[in-house]
């Protein structure tokens, strides 16, 4: 039996070493560090897209299904990090080796293999490779009715869990999240597949096929809550990214239809939660009502690291920016390669000044997505709390043609010398994009040190619902007039806390 120093001494090194590890955690997840797999654990796999040898490239989908179905199947045991759909499929068709693979996504497993359907007839090969020396852990070959394609999927999973020498824990509270229809019908889990791969490539015509395909999913069977969960995110982007005035509300009510749906359907199933927590987020700016629709996501799926960002970007919206940052940390640890979600930590760091750290983020985002939106954009603002008017500017002039270039030019132009192109930038953003970026134009203003118009421009942000107004209680350049009583006006109009009631400095 330890004595009781020694046992002190001892927690004292745990607890120094669990500090540690969080340092690491969060220096990978903002690409401080590379996230070598031997930092992961042996209990950390990414499930690389299975190769499609039918012949036919019209059969991705049906190869990407599998794939996904494993990331989800997998996630459910505790203890075993799984990385994320996002990051885990740039990796198709890779030549690099399975040591560079697992060091830029941080795990110590990889599940690779190939799907093959002819017929009535499902072939799945799969490999569980060592990222440490490349060696084969485990490896079979599946010929199966396709009838029976959900048994095979449970039989991969288990097999691949057995492998890795895992299993449920006792006593785990989180819903079980599943990808296949209650009634068991194959042709609605093949439309939900073809929904799911329209679904991600995120173009407004992709977008439409994938409303068609959920819809048919839905159709085949009425009670599947998941393709009605997938058919209100589907609605909800297409209005939000895409649609304006009574098309955008039409595709809202089509997707608050759905998401009321698949809860009615199913209450535990986490990804219905965040498609109503968007919705309510980005339709309505109910933004209390988002928080509370992510939280309970996140109860529900521990590992989502969707839910995770969601629930930090709504924490953000109420001045609590370090729990958004330490949300965005543990998201990062899923989808390490998700450019957007880089771009997040650095525009929470920013807020909270902490420019180094927010820099390295972003320019981890600019390296995984060059031509990203916004993301020049976001190296502008920090250049332009650095004080740095010649660095902001050439910032500003990388970021891709279009709104956000404006709007990061006007903002570079204010510090500069020459108040004539500062007076003519803001103008051209006025002139071109008033309409869609009422609350970057009051950022301008903000910078400007004119009170008068930048409560002006958030009055008209407000008066078209501008989801910029988000950014209010971490926005550096707004947040010069925390103390002004028009600032806490605002903030009780739209429904946020003021900086008084946030409980911390902001």
């Amino acid at each position: 039996m330890f004595s009781r120093r020694a046992t002190a001494g001892w927690r004292w090194k745990a607890r120094l070493l669990a500090v540690m590890a969080a340092v690491v955690v969060a220096l990978v997840a903002l690409g401080y560090v590379a996230p070598a797999a031997q930092l992961a654990g042996s209990n950390s796999i990414a499930v690389l897209p299975l190769t499609n040898e039918s012949g036919d490239a019209k059969e991705q989908y049906f190869s990407d299904g599998i794939s996904e179905d494993l990331i989800t199947a997998l996630s459910q045991f505790p203890g075993l990090k799984v990385i994320g759909r996002t990051s885990a499929f740039q990796f198709r068709d890779s030549k690099e080796d399975s040591r560079s693979i697992g060091t830029k996504l941080g795990v110590a497993h990889l599940l690779k293999g190939s799907v093959r359907r002819s017929g009535n007839v499902v072939r799945v090969s799969a490999e569980l490779i060592s990222t440490q020396d490349g060696s084969a852990q485990w490896s079979e070959r599946y010929d199966r009715p396709y009838k029976d394609l959900f048994a095979l999927q449970d039989e991969i999973t288990r097999a691949v869990a057995g492998a890795l020498r895992t299993k449920p824990l006792p006593g785990e509270h989180a819903a079980a999240q599943s990808e296949r229809p209650p009634s068991g019908s194959l042709e609605a889990y093949n439309a939900f597949l073809q929904a799911q791969f329209y679904f991600s490539r995120r173009t407004e015509a992709d977008l439409r096929k994938a409303i068609e395909s959920f819809t048919q999913a839905t159709e085949f069977d009425p009670r599947y809550a998941l393709a009605w969960s997938g058919l209100s995110r589907s609605w909800s982007r297409l209005g939000s990214q895409f649609l304006e005035g009574a098309p955008a509300q039409e595709a809202y009510a089509n997707a608050r239809a759905a998401a009321d749906r698949s809860l009615t359907l199913s209450p535990e199933l986490a990804v219905a939660h965040v498609a109503r927590g968007y919705l309510l987020e980005f339709a309505d700016l109910d933004w209390r009502g988002a928080e509370g629709e992510y939280r309970r996501a996140v109860e529900l799926a521990p590992n989502d690291g969707f839910a995770k960002f969601y629930l930090g970007h709504q924490l953000a919206t109420f001045g609590k920016v370090e729990q958004a940052i330490e949300l965005t940390h543990q998201a990062l640890t899923t989808e390490p390669l998700l450019a957007n979600w880089y771009k997040w930590a650095a525009t929470y760091l920013s807020g909270l000044n902490r420019l180094d750290e927010a820099e390295r983020a972003i320019r981890r985002a600019i390296e995984l997505q060059p031509a990203g939106a916004a993301f020049h954009d976001h190296l502008t603002v920090i250049e332009i709390q650095r004080g740095n008017a010649q660095t902001a500017l050439a910032a500003a002039q990388q970021e891709p043609p279009g709104p956000w270039q404006d709007i990061a030019l006007a903002l570079a132009r204010q510090i500069g010398a020459d108040r004539s192109a500062a007076d003519a930038a803001l103008k051209t953003l006025i002139d071109k994009d008033a309409g869609d970026v009422p609350g970057q134009i009051a950022q301008v203003y903000a910078l400007r040190n004119d009170a008068k118009e930048t409560f002006a421009w958030l009055d008209q942000a407000w008066s078209i619902r501008d989801s910029g107004i988000e950014y209010l209680l971490y926005d550096p350049f707004i947040l010069r007039y925390k103390n002004d009583p028009r600032f806490a006006a605002f903030c009780k109009k739209v429904g946020l806390p003021t900086p008084a009631e946030v409980g911390k400095r902001i």
